[in-house]
Order: structure tokens, then sequence, then C-alpha cells
């Protein structure tokens, strides 16, 4: 027995599958089967209307306020053309500023790694006394000269 009355077609020209569950497009108001409903497989021209989203100018980064129903291009593109401050974007924070002060090395830091004996700032690889050749009191320490420095109180 058939049901000529129930469900209805996909309104993707390609598909037109009969669905007895369509789902209806909140955007175009048209009846699509479950494969062709996300906006992007229907290629629905309403979409923008929907689509939620807060565009921010490539040239200063600042956000940019649209309406409902607006198109975000545009109104990027009006703000580009009227009164975008390309100079007031705001400049990034360096986070890797703390350099190793062992001679030859460039490497940089998040965070101070401060030797306990020459008070200098190293990186992780140079970090300890004897892979930065530590200078304590004017001395270098040796591997053999490091075991009384290392003594537990």
């Amino acid at each position: 027995m058939e049901f000529p009355d129930l469900g209805k077609h996909c309104c993707e020209k390609t598909c037109k599958q009969l669905d007895f569950l369509p789902l209806k497009c909140d955007a175009c108001e048209e009846v699509f089967c479950k494969d062709h409903i996300a906006y992007s497989r229907h290629r629905c021209s309403s979409a923008y209307k929907k689509d939620v989203q807060v565009p921010v100018c490539p040239l200063c980064s600042t956000p940019i306020p649209i309406k409902k129903g607006e198109m975000a291009d545009v109104v990027v593109g009006a703000h580009m053309d009227k009164g975008c401050q390309r100079d007031s974007a705001p400049q990034k924070e360096k986070i890797f500023t703390n350099k190793c002060s062992r001679s030859g090395c460039k490497k940089k830091e998040m965070i101070k790694l401060v030797c306990g004996q020459c008070l200098q700032n190293f990186c992780l690889q140079h970090r300890h006394p004897l892979d930065h050749k530590c200078q304590w009191q004017g001395r270098s320490i040796s591997k053999a000269g490091r075991s009384p420095l290392c003594i537990v109180q």
C-alpha cells in the first residue's frame, strides 16, 4: 500500500528524494532531506540572515557590529572605506623575552631561569651550571667540584 500524500520531496534540484520526515530550512523556508538541510549543502541564499557572526576588521583588528540581515563583507568594507584606523591595532605583546646569557645562544624563554650561583638568566638547555660553564665566585665549576655544592642540610 502506498502513501502518496505522506512526506515531501527534497527541494534540492539534484536530490528530489521523498522524505517522510522532511526538514524545513529556517532561512529560506524550503523543505529538504536530512542530507541537504545544512545551509552549505543546499546553497541557501538566505543563510546570511541566520548566520550570527561578529566580523573583525583585518586592518585595525576592531570587531565590527552588524545588524541582522546585513552582509558582513559589505559592512566591513564600509568600515574600511570611512572609519578604519589602521594604526590603532593593538601591538602583540612578546611572550619570549628572557634571553639566554650564554655566549652564542640566541634562545628566549617565557619565564626567567636564573642560575643560583652566577645569577644570570639562561634557556632550558643551558640552565644547569655545568651546561653554561658557570663562573661561581670567579672559578668554574667542574663535575668534581660540584658535589660539595649539592649537600642537603
